[in-house]
C-alpha cells in the first residue's frame, strides 16, 4: 500500500478501503506522510466527498490516532454535549451544572476560541484562578466526588485531527460536511462518552448557513456514531442573532451567572431546555421531553443548579467570591454605547460581523496564539424583533482599547438593520433530530 495510489483512487471517485484510510491517518499522524500529499488526498475528499463507510472509518481511524478516554469507571452512561460555535453561546456553562445537579455525570472538554466563534475554555478562565488544564486523572477524579468537570481538551486527543484540519484550513477545504462531521465525531468518540447531543447552529453566524446544510450535518454525525456505538441526538438552533445579551468572555460568564440564579433571557432558556431535554431522556432520568424539563426548571429554581456551578469553580482553584458577587468582576476601562441612527424595529442582525467585531475588540483570538482580553466584547439592550427609536441605545462596546471604539461602533451600527417593518419570524429552536 502506498498514498499515490490512495491519492488515485479518491481522485478517481473509488471507495477508500478502511486499510487505505488507516494507512492515511495514522501516516499523517506520525510525519512519514508530507503535507503535499496529504493536501492531494484532502482535496480529492473535498471535491469527491466521501461514503457513509469511507466517513465512518476516517472518523474512527482519527479517534484511535491518540488517547481514548475510558469513563467506564464513572458512569455505565455518560453523555456529552457539544456545540457546533457560534456568537455569544455560553450554553455550556448554564446547562452542564444543571444536568450535573440532577445526577448525571458531566465529563466535559471543550475548545477554546478563534475567529468569530467564542471558546468556552476562554470563558471559564475569565474566572479568576478556574483552571481548565487540568491532568485527565484529576478531571476524572472530579466528576467522580462532585459530578463534574469543565476542562479543554487534552493535546492528545485525536492528533491526526489537529494536523487535518490545520491542513484543510490552509487549502480551504473546510466546508466539506463529511469532513466537519468526521472531524467533530473523531474527538467526541476518544473523549469516552456513549451518548451524544449536540447543538447544530443554524444562520448567518454558525459555519452551517442553512436547515438544509444544518440537517445534513446532523446526519452525517447521527450516522457515524452509530457506526461507533455512540448514540447521537442533535438540536439544530437558530444563529441569526447572538444567543443571549453578551458577547465576550467575562461577560457571558456574568450573564452565565445571572442565568443559573434564576434570570435567564428566552432564548437562552430554549436552547438550554431543548438540550437539556435531550441529555435527561438520553440518561434516562425522564422518559418524556416535559418530565425532562420540569426536572430542569426544578433544578434552577431550587438553587441546586447554581450550587453545583459553585462546586465545581471551587474544585478547579475558581475564586468563589466572583461568583457570588458579581460586582467584584472589573469592568472595561471603556464602555461606550451604540445608539440608533433611526427608528423602526430591528429586523436582522450580522451575526457573525458581530462576533468579527467582539474579536477585533480584544474577546477573540484571529491567530490561536493571540492574547485574549477577557473584558472585552458587547452587551446588547436590544435584540431582533425589538422597537426602538432613533437615539437609543443598541448595545454597549466593552474594550480597553480606546483606538478601537469609533471603528467598533461605525461597524456595530452596520451590523445591525432597522426599518419600519413588522416583525420578522425567528424561532430559536428549529428541529430535533434523533
Amino acid at each position: 500500500m502506498d498514498m499515490l495510489s490512495i491519492i488515485e483512487h479518491k481522485r478517481d471517485k473509488k471507495e477508500l478501503a478502511k486499510e487505505e484510510i488507516e494507512f492515511f491517518v495514522n501516516g499523517y499522524t506520525s510525519g512519514s506522510i508530507p503535507d503535499y500529499q496529504a493536501s492531494s488526498l484532502i482535496m480529492a475528499i473535498y471535491l469527491n466527498g466521501m461514503t457513509k463507510k469511507e466517513t465512518a472509518n476516517f472518523t474512527i481511524a482519527m479517534a484511535n490516532s491518540g488517547d481514548l478516554l475510558d469513563l467506564s469507571d464513572i458512569s455505565d452512561i455518560i453523555v456529552d454535549k457539544h456545540s457546533t460555535g457560534g456568537v455569544g453561546d455560553k450554553i455550556t456553562i448554564i446547562l452542564m451544572p444543571i444536568i450535573a445537579s440532577l445526577g448525571i455525570p458531566v465529563a466535559k472538554t471543550s475548545g477554546r476560541g478563534l475567529g468569530f466563534t467564542g471558546g468556552t475554555a476562554d470563558k471559564l478562565e475569565s474566572i479568576p484562578g478556574y483552571r481548565v488544564d487540568l491532568p485527565i486523572k484529576e478531571f476524572k477524579q472530579n466528576v467522580k466526588e462532585i459530578g463534574i468537570s469543565l476542562i479543554t481538551t487534552t493535546q492528545n486527543i485525536a492528533p491526526a485531527d489537529k494536523k487535518i484540519y490545520a491542513l484543510r484550513d490552509t487549502t480551504s477545504c473546510v466546508s466539506n460536511i463529511g469532513l466537519i462531521a468526521s472531524s467533530i465525531m473523531s474527538k467526541k468518540i476518544a473523549l469516552g462518552a456513549n451518548k451524544l447531543v449536540i447543538d447544530v447552529t443554524c444562520g448567518n453566524g454558525a459555519f452551517m448557513k442553512t436547515v438544509t446544510d444544518a440537517t445534513k450535518l446532523a446526519k452525517e454525525m447521527i450516522e457515524i456514531g452509530k457506526h461507533a456505538g455512540l448514540e447521537v441526538r442533535c438540536v439544530l438552533t437558530n444563529m441569526d442573532e447572538p444567543v443571549g445579551k453578551a458577547v465576550g468572555n467575562q461577560l457571558e460568564i456574568v450573564e452565565s451567572i445571572k442565568a443559573l440564579q434564576g434570570n435567564m433571557e428566552q432564548d437562552v432558556y430554549d436552547v438550554v431546555c431543548s438540550l437539556g431535554e435531550q441529555i435527561v431522556i438520553m440518561a434516562g432520568k425522564a422518559k418524556t421531553e416535559k418530565e425532562a424539563k420540569a426536572l430542569i426548571d426544578d433544578a434552577i429554581n431550587s438553587g441546586k443548579a447554581f450550587n453545583k456551578f459553585k462546586d465545581l469553580v471551587v474544585r478547579q482553584g475558581g475564586d468563589i467570591s466572583y461568583i457570588e458577587d458579581i460586582s467584584k468582576f472589573e469592568n472595561a476601562e471603556f464602555i461606550v454605547p451604540v445608539v440608533a441612527k433611526k427608528s423602526g424595529n430591528i429586523v436582522n442582525m450580522k451575526t457573525e460581523e458581530i462576533g468579527k467585531i467582539a474579536c477585533f475588540l480584544g474577546a477573540g483570538r484571529e491567530t490561536k496564539d493571540d492574547k485574549i482580553d477577557m473584558q472585552a466584547g458587547i452587551v446588547f439592550n436590544k435584540k431582533i424583533n425589538d422597537k426602538v427609536k432613533k437615539g437609543e441605545t443598541l448595545c454597549y462596546i466593552h474594550t480597553n482599547d480606546k483606538e478601537k471604539v469609533d471603528e467598533a461602533v461605525n461597524r456595530m451600527q452596520k451590523a445591525i438593520t432597522i426599518l419600519n417593518l413588522n416583525k420578522v419570524e425567528l424561532e430559536t429552536i428549529l428541529k430535533v433530530i434523533k
